[in-house]
């Protein structure tokens, strides 16, 4: 049976595939019965262009709304893709009404896994800190009126670098068996009412980021001082966590093999 399995395995090819999208109108990522998803498009503009049943890993879990510049995913199929630029034409002119865009494809191992052999993720979080409403970042940034002081956006995100037990960030139904992660690094970024933060971890928990971006901006508008901010993050309880920041401010930016 394993050398059969061998066989095909050998007889298979096996592509990564870097997408771009806006997540407003998904469900999320994976496939699920209340909605569309991101992998349920992209299997089904593969199915026109191959004829056959493909199934998508993707890099990451994307929930409800999320953006991407550079999700990741891998599938196998039994015949090569000779022709890059007519498959990259043909799977985007599907894609096109869904604002799905696949930005390039590479042939890897056939054991190359999507998920499992990445070595960093890169999550960016969009803030914009103004009075006036949004137009065209409009369900792509969070609109926050009052002032974020900067100084304490980074001193909180300096506390949350390393390796640590995340719990408090943690949602209910993550299904990560440990809750321990190595955050790689935080960055801060302002130019004009734009704050960018940007997240470096091999993996995160389910809403991990959203929910730190939550407790960082109540500790930079002073609803919380920075005692009790780090009480909030040692206490290892999601009932003390600030409400998640909207999932229309968070993209996956890239992941890194």
């Amino acid at each position: 049976m394993k050398l059969k399995l061998d066989q095909n395995l050998r007889d298979m090819f096996n592509y990564l595939i870097k997408i771009e999208y806006d997540g407003s109108k998904f469900v999320g990522w994976q496939y699920q019965k209340n909605g569309k998803s991101i992998q349920e498009k992209i299997e089904k503009a593969l199915f026109k262009f191959l004829k056959k049943k493909i199934r998508v890993i993707g890099a990451g879990r994307t929930d409800k709304g999320v953006h991407a510049f550079g999700q990741h995913a891998n599938f196998k199929v039994s015949q090569k893709i000779e022709n890059i630029k007519s498959f990259l034409n043909s799977i985007n002119h599907f894609l096109r009404n869904d604002l799905i865009s696949i930005i390039s494809i590479k042939k890897k191992n056939i054991n190359f896994h999507s998920r499992y052999n990445a070595k960093e993720r890169i999550y960016e979080y969009k803030i914009l800190n103004r009075e006036a409403t949004l137009s065209i970042y409009k369900d792509k940034a969070w609109h926050i009126k009052k002032k974020l002081d900067l100084k304490l956006l980074k001193k909180g995100a300096k506390v949350l670098v390393g390796t640590h037990d995340f719990s408090t960030f943690r949602a209910a139904s993550c299904s990560a068996k440990s809750p321990i992660k190595k955050m790689s690094s935080i960055t801060v970024k302002k130019k004009g009412d734009e704050i960018i933060i940007i997240f470096k971890s091999r993996s995160f928990l389910q809403n991990q980021v959203r929910s730190m971006v939550g407790c960082l901006t109540y500790f930079a508008s002073n609803k919380w001082d920075f005692k009790y901010f780090i009480k909030v993050f040692k206490i290892k309880k999601r009932s003390f966590c600030a409400p998640p920041a909207p999932a229309c401010g968070l993209y996956l930016k890239n992941v890194r093999y």
